[in-house]
């Protein structure tokens, strides 16, 4: 697969590299490190990188997913370590951003406590909705708690309902055609005020709700 990389996309790069590790996530069952960026200790600037795939955490992601894509999870492990090291020379954290709003989307997935706004870490696909891994958020800041929000999602306009509960409030939405491989969740916030930077982030709450197409 690295000689199907554009070399200019290898500059820097000493080596990519194969490990039989297996790298579990110290904390979360069935997360798995498959890959790392790792800058080598030389005299140079920039410093040289290394890249590993760690072979041991595909084979168990494998074992637990029976349609495991092997070549395009190594794909796109491959190209995301190259991302890392392509960022790091050029002084840019966007991929280190991203991979804390992946890590934030792992603890909202076990309930654990996490950043409401760490989906604004993700990757843009629109004005206002981010996409974490699997799942899309659609960002909506209010002054007030409204009775609904209306969003847009391939092409088509929704209403979502807002229950009367406090905010921030995650909405994850059923009923919506051609629905994202995870989640797709409306996120309803207050708007930012100068009183926030004193005060703790709010928990969130989160609700499952119906979306109802606004054009047939």
């Amino acid at each position: 697969m690295a000689a199907e990389i554009p070399a200019e996309y290898l500059e820097g790069i000493a080596s990519v590299d194969v490990s039989p590790r297996t790298v579990p996530h110290p904390s979360r069952d069935h997360v798995y490190t498959m890959g790392e960026c790792v800058p080598l200790d030389v005299a140079s600037d920039p410093a040289p990188s290394r890249v590993v795939l760690y072979y041991g955490s595909f084979q168990a992601l494998a074992q637990e997913r029976p349609a495991f894509d092997w070549r395009g999870e190594a794909w796109e492990t491959l190209t995301h370590e190259l991302r890392h090291h392509l960022e790091w020379r050029a002084r840019s954290q966007d991929l280190e951003e991203y991979d804390w709003a992946a890590e934030q989307g792992f603890a909202r997935s076990d309930d654990a406590s996490f950043d409401p706004l760490f989906f604004l870490a993700g990757e843009p696909l629109a004005p206002d909705t981010f996409q974490v891994d699997d799942d899309v958020f659609v960002d909506r800041p209010v002054t007030g708690l409204p009775a609904a929000v209306e969003i847009a999602w391939q092409g088509r306009r929704y209403q979502v309902p807002v229950p009367a509960v406090p905010l921030p409030l995650y909405l994850v939405l059923d009923g919506v055609t051609d629905p994202p491989a995870g989640d797709l969740v409306v996120v309803v916030r207050r708007k930012p005020r100068l009183l926030d930077l004193l005060r703790r982030p709010a928990r969130v709450t989160e609700r499952r709700v119906q979306a109802r197409p606004l054009d047939r």
